[in-house]
């Protein structure tokens, strides 16, 4: 189709080394759909999601939808297709939470210790470890100041589940997605966790390409993601990744985000 080379990447969401062979799968069976060369990147954790985002090659790469609501220039990454997962959260659409959780034997046993615990968080880009969580604890003083410090940045879910587990932290979010991949493939990951809330839902975070990626790779990749259900390998490959199918949002829909952020900003100090 091209002889332009994309770079496909599941970052966000490689919770461990079995669950990024599965997205690798996902993705390679996408660029043979779609007639797209695609390099499979890791770009792993310290080195910063944001430079990932800025990359001028990207074909199928996840980003968390509130830096994305508050990219206005031409240099925005395209939308492709965003997940619907499997679980009764997403209610069908392409939609996530995050939940709060903690340490099942630790010393927060009520949701009414929320407000006053240590929180951890992950970095402040992030809806699902930063944005959704301040807005819980927000809603739980009630205009109060908070009497606990915060612990951060602590990265990703896997840097929340450690701190948690080190008694650095007593409660934290964890992308509801992220944790579902978690129980599925790395049930060790999450035991002893407990999860005391689940956050109100909004957009997920999608697949994107880069604004200057040709059109025509973009439209392929983007309408081999949108059918996948409706093939039995697709289906299979989903499966695997606790997914019920893909669909487009509008980029429209990650404006609450921004919103919801700044309403929050004004309740709650920066952690």
């Amino acid at each position: 189709m091209n002889d332009a080379k994309l770079i496909a990447c599941s970052r966000m969401y490689n919770v461990s080394p079995g669950v990024r062979a599965r997205w690798d799968d996902l993705f390679v069976w996408l660029g043979g759909q779609a007639g797209v060369a695609l390099d499979i990147v890791a770009h792993a954790s310290p080195a910063p999601l944001s430079e990932l985002w800025e990359r001028p090659d990207m074909g199928a790469v996840f980003m968390c939808g509130y830096p994305l609501s508050r990219w206005w220039d031409a240099e925005r990454p395209t939308i492709l297709a965003a997940p619907v997962a499997q679980a009764s959260w997403a209610g069908g659409r392409p939609y996530y939470a995050s939940h709060i959780v903690v340490a099942a034997d630790g010393p927060l046993k009520l949701a009414s210790g929320l407000a006053a615990a240590t929180w951890g968080w992950t970095v402040r880009d992030s809806q699902s470890g930063y944005n959704a969580p301040r807005g819980f604890l927000a809603d739980l003083l009630s205009g109060k100041a908070p009497e606990r410090r915060t612990v951060g940045p602590l990265l990703n879910p896997t840097g929340v589940v450690e701190a948690l587990r080190s008694g650095r932290i007593e409660v934290g979010a964890i992308d509801a997605y992220a944790y579902e991949l978690m129980a599925m493939h790395e049930p060790d990951t999450v035991a002893g966790l407990r999860i005391v809330a689940t956050t109100e839902p909004t957009p997920c975070p999608p697949l994107v390409s880069s604004p200057s990626a040709p059109a025509e790779m973009v439209s392929a990749l983007r309408q081999a993601l949108l059918r996948a259900h409706e093939l039995e390998d697709g289906r299979a490959l989903l499966r695997q990744l606790g997914l019920a199918r893909f669909a487009l949002p509008e980029m429209a829909d990650y404006g609450i985000l921004a919103e919801r952020a700044e309403a929050v900003d004004r309740r709650l100090a920066a952690w």
